[in-house]
């Protein structure tokens, strides 16, 4: 019985870190062959700066097929975000990893960089749950369904282009 006693008093004398009110984690995977692509010279730096402005961001995966280049592989893992490659399609591993973070109690925002359609029930999945969703693409072919779907939708522009990004917390009018 002591020392149960011992344990539980432990509390008082181990910082425990807690979350502020207002303070919220971010989960953020990124489809590597989507988006991780020379035409749109995306900086992930800027994400993770983008990311900060939502929360922690407490986990980041860049998903890669097999042939991504060790230079790349390297490139993420400067920047602080995990690799995970996939032999074949990065969709299926993108989705289980999603679902992951949906249901992880400790995960308060899913963050989604793709520009795939395909992903939309994923978004659907994480608003079920009480989650908070942010999308963030590129054009061309960044999904119209995807970004009205999310909470927050941000648009990447390449590093040669005048904006770094724009976002849209409402959805976009259709014609």
């Amino acid at each position: 019985m002591r020392s149960f006693e011992k344990l539980t008093s432990l509390k008082d004398y181990i910082p425990l870190k807690r979350k502020e009110a207002d303070e919220k984690n971010v989960g953020l995977l990124v489809d590597g062959p989507n988006m991780l692509r020379k035409e749109f010279s995306l900086n992930l730096d800027l994400v993770k700066g983008i990311m900060a402005e939502y929360g922690n961001m407490r986990v980041g995966k860049v998903l890669l097929n097999q042939y991504a280049s060790d230079k790349l592989i390297e490139a993420i893992v400067n920047q602080g975000f995990t690799p995970i490659v996939v032999a074949g399609d990065t969709d299926v591993y993108m989705a289980v990893e999603a679902m992951e973070l949906i249901y992880n109690p400790n995960i308060d925002v899913i963050a989604l960089m793709t520009r795939d359609a395909d992903f939309l029930p994923i978004i659907n999945k994480a608003k079920e749950n009480g989650k908070d969703t942010i999308v963030i693409g590129a054009e061309p072919g960044f999904s119209a369904a995807l970004q009205n779907s999310a909470d927050d939708a941000i648009i990447l522009k390449a590093e040669n282009g005048k904006d770094k990004n724009s976002r849209h917390n409402e959805p976009k009018e259709t014609i």
